[in-house]
């Protein structure tokens, strides 16, 4: 994506997402047929700042469902600043239910003294390089933040493993797609990837609860 296109626009509003919809769906075949079978999705956005990595690393090789009950309880205990995570410690983390691993990545990010301020006026390829610096980021988890927290329009988490269960169900492929073909793929996206990433959940879910999965 161009920069003149990311310094006008950001997946902040419906409106923006109506926009890159309408794009997807004039120049692709499948997201023109979950653009007319489906809602809109949802905006899928989230504060910029700590809690919203923290959460991105809760949801790390967990389910859903795990995922939502351990963040339940980090914000219940008020964990969702560098400060209090540090204060927490082990135990206050363990209490929580996270695991030994994103224990570490929990405190090791606190203590960071990252500038999430700042990642807002970065390139999208310097936002994911920034964020991969830091223990237990993967791209995946950059990219989920990059989107969700930031609202740039043109990011496609390839690793996620629904997008690219999705992809295969929207595209009748023989196999799902792993993360560098389905990085591949979403090119023809471009510049709207995190709306097509939005779409492909939204067609995710409709599929899995339509065959009692979910």
């Amino acid at each position: 994506m161009g920069l003149g296109l990311r310094a006008m626009i950001l997946l902040e509003s419906e409106a923006v997402l109506a926009q890159g919809v309408a794009w997807l769906a004039d120049h692709d075949a499948g997201m023109a047929q979950i653009a007319a079978s489906l809602p809109l999705p949802p905006l899928r956005r989230k504060p910029q700042g700590f809690a919203s990595l923290l959460n991105a690393i809760t949801g790390q090789q967990v389910s859903t469902a795990s995922a939502a009950a351990i963040w339940g309880r980090i914000e219940a205990a008020g964990l969702i600043t560098p400060e209090a995570v540090l204060l927490a410690g082990e135990d206050g983390l363990r209490a929580v239910g996270l695991s030994r691993p994103k224990i570490r990545y929990a405190l090791a990010i606190a203590a960071s003294g990252l500038d999430f301020a700042s990642l807002a006026d970065l390139p999208d390829e310097e936002v994911i390089a920034r964020l991969v610096a830091l223990p237990g980021i993967g791209r995946w988890s950059a990219e989920i933040y990059a989107t969700t927290a930031l609202g740039r329009p043109d990011i496609l988490p390839a690793g996620d493993l629904a997008l690219q269960e999705a992809a295969r169900l929207l595209y009748r492929l023989d196999a799902r797609p792993k993360e560098l073909a389905f990085r591949a793929m979403g090119q023809a996206w471009s510049p709207w990837r995190g709306v097509a990433a939005r779409l492909l959940w939204s067609f995710y879910r409709a599929e899995t609860n339509k065959e009692g999965l979910a």
